[in-house]
């Protein structure tokens, strides 16, 4: 989005006017109490113009180092994303106003943030709330009437004549597997291997089931003995779950690797491929957008670059534990 047209930049105004001022004061000083004899007059406007390059540099180099923050903040301003969160503005100069006014700013900033963490802390506890109110609905009510619906069908199957029978059985295992299909939704709604077993066997149990599903083989890699809290537990859980359905759905890869480790002390997600690559919207899409808000939940980082494999990378970076 291009700026608006604006006049010349402050620096610019100041040292203009001012430079007007010191001209005007020097030819009027000159004229005003110059002799009666030419060359002095001429010899004294020489001093005075002299004086007011002197003065004109001495001036500009102020207004250069007074003014030169306000034109890092405002460079600063516009580089910033919400969803990148504890980048902060660093100005040179004591106590000088500059410096308290990049204070000011990274003070609105740490607020903002803060608020913005409740904010999607608060959404997002609230979606995981639904989900698990749903999955729950979908395990004891729709899963146990097909449940009651397979059973029935068997039985009838058994009491009917050999011409009915082939029918019944087909309505069975069409029970059957709806059956399979909302206890998989449910699982999707709701990891169980995350709230029974933890994260590691939770990463393994998602990578198992996207390849059941799919054409898609999935090789997950935990490094044994990370701890995290459980608010960690679920953001890694949820973008690795959406970055590889994003895989299934959209890259036409045959392979896909999920690597949770730590490197330089800091633990780090990272999902891969050997697909298609990063489309040239990827940022602007709404699953990769609510990963980057899971992350700021955390303090992570989330990041998109290209893979080993030949595809994309989804890496989420967290703070050090």
């Amino acid at each position: 989005m291009s700026s608006r047209s604006r006049g010349p930049a402050l620096f610019w105004r100041v040292a203009i006017g001012n430079a007007a001022v010191l001209a005007a004061a020097c030819v009027i000083t000159a004229l005003i109490f110059a002799p009666a004899t030419d060359d002095v007059a001429v010899r004294e406007l020489a001093i005075f113009a002299g004086g007011l390059v002197v003065m004109l540099a001495f001036n500009l180099l102020l207004l250069r180092r007074a003014l030169g923050p306000l034109r890092e903040l405002t460079a600063f301003a516009r580089r910033i994303d919400p969803l990148e969160p504890g980048r902060r503005l660093q100005v040179a100069g004591g106590d000088s106003e500059a410096t308290e006014l990049a204070d000011a700013f990274n003070e609105m900033l740490d607020r903002l943030e803060a608020e913005r963490r409740e904010s999607v802390a608060r959404a997002l506890a609230a979606q995981e709330g639904e989900r698990l109110r749903v999955a729950q609905e979908l395990h004891d009510g729709v899963g146990q009437s097909l449940t009651g619906v397979v059973l029935q069908l068997g039985r009838v199957a058994r009491d009917v004549d050999d011409t009915a029978r082939p029918a019944v059985v087909e309505a069975q295992e069409t029970a059957r597997e709806s059956l399979e299909e909302v206890r998989r939704i449910a699982r999707r709604l709701r990891p169980e291997a995350l709230d029974d077993l933890g994260l590691a066997s939770a990463l393994l149990v998602l990578g198992e089931r996207v390849a059941e599903h799919s054409e898609l083989s999935v090789d997950v890699q935990v490094q044994p003995g990370l701890a995290f809290n459980p608010d960690e537990e679920l953001v890694l859980y949820r973008v690795a779950q959406e970055a590889l359905t994003n895989v299934a759905r959209h890259s036409g890869a045959r392979h896909a690797e999920v690597k949770l480790h730590l490197q330089g002390g800091r633990p780090l997600l990272e999902v891969g491929d050997d697909g298609s690559g990063l489309p040239p919207n990827a940022h602007d899409g709404s699953g990769i957008r609510g990963m980057r808000e899971r992350a700021v939940l955390v303090g992570g980082a989330l990041k998109l670059s290209a893979s080993p494999l030949g595809g994309a990378r989804i890496t989420l970076e967290l703070p050090e534990p």
